[in-house]
């Protein structure tokens, strides 16, 4: 049987046939306020029971901190969820501060809108601003070392969050970020990215072959703020250009429904590839003590 990457929370593990599988792509869509990072954050620090160390956890949100990481991990479950800031130029020392290991929060690419914000009209049709290339591939001089060492570490499980609401996903940046990041740094195998980030080779070649980890056995959970609301029009969203889900392993939805005179929290698996999953509709709560399924 194949081991699976639990979410933190058993009625969702037995609804995907005992959790997600491990290296693949999860997607969880929903309304802003329905309890995604609620959700990604009981999956980030189930971790620390699971893999023996918590998940990486990158919040794309252009706006800063909205979705109150900090806070609601701190309340949740008692996870000081520091900043990673470390910064790895090429032919600088690479490693981290010991106070920076214990850093599993990263923001480092705040960037939204449609692409066209970023690019610059030439003959050909369209590029990318050299001024902001410039400035997002220094941004990738965080992010690296941040999955790098982490995983190295023993950690195998990244959340993504603050990817907002998009008409047509392939007009807009963060798709592209985010298709960057999954394939260049988190899926990337370790030995090639400690090779780009520990500069020369020859100086830390000790230190990248004792540092080897599978990167095909990170699980990667990426929470989509979705205009729609309700579980009924969610369950039947049509897949847009550009749309992760149509990649992901795993598509997971959370929507609100009229319950008489309350509203009622709903969640369903409509996409679980290689895979046993359960076709039922769980109602949640989110709770002082997060998410009751």
């Amino acid at each position: 049987m194949t081991t699976r990457a639990s979410t933190g929370l058993t009625r969702l593990d037995d609804m995907l046939g005992g959790g997600l599988l491990p290296g693949t792509l999860a997607v969880v869509y929903g309304a802003t306020g329905i309890g995604k990072t609620h959700l990604g954050l009981t999956f980030g620090s189930h971790g620390r029971v699971a893999d023996g160390a918590p998940g990486l956890v990158f919040d794309m949100n252009a706006r800063g901190d909205s979705q109150q990481h900090h806070a609601y991990a701190a309340r949740l479950f008692g996870w000081d969820l520091r900043r990673w800031t470390h910064t790895v130029t090429p032919m600088t020392d690479p490693y981290p501060p010991a106070e920076q290991m214990r850093a599993f929060y990263c923001d480092a690419l705040p960037w939204a809108g449609k692409l066209r914000n970023y690019q610059v009209s030439t003959i050909d049709g369209f590029e990318f601003d050299w001024n902001w290339k410039a400035v997002y591939n220094h941004a990738l001089y965080t992010v690296r070392p941040f999955v790098y060492f982490h995983l190295g570490a023993g950690s195998r499980r990244v959340v993504v969050d603050g990817i907002e609401p998009m008409d047509v996903p392939g007009d807009h940046i963060q798709p592209y970020i985010f298709d960057d990041l999954y394939r260049k740094v988190i899926h990337r195998d370790s030995e090639t990215l400690g090779m780009e980030i520990c500069l020369p080779v020859w100086k830390h070649r000790e230190f990248i072959d004792a540092h080897r980890y599978d990167h095909a056995a990170v699980t990667t959970l990426l929470l989509i703020t979705t205009e729609e609301t309700r579980l009924e029009h969610l369950i039947g969203r049509k897949v847009a250009t550009g749309d992760i889900g149509a990649v992901a392993n795993t598509i997971l939805v959370m929507g609100s429904e009229r319950v008489g005179s309350r509203i009622g929290r709903f969640l369903a698996v409509v996409k679980h590839r290689g895979s046993a999953m359960s076709d039922e509709i769980a109602e949640y709560r989110v709770t002082e003590q997060g998410i009751v399924l």
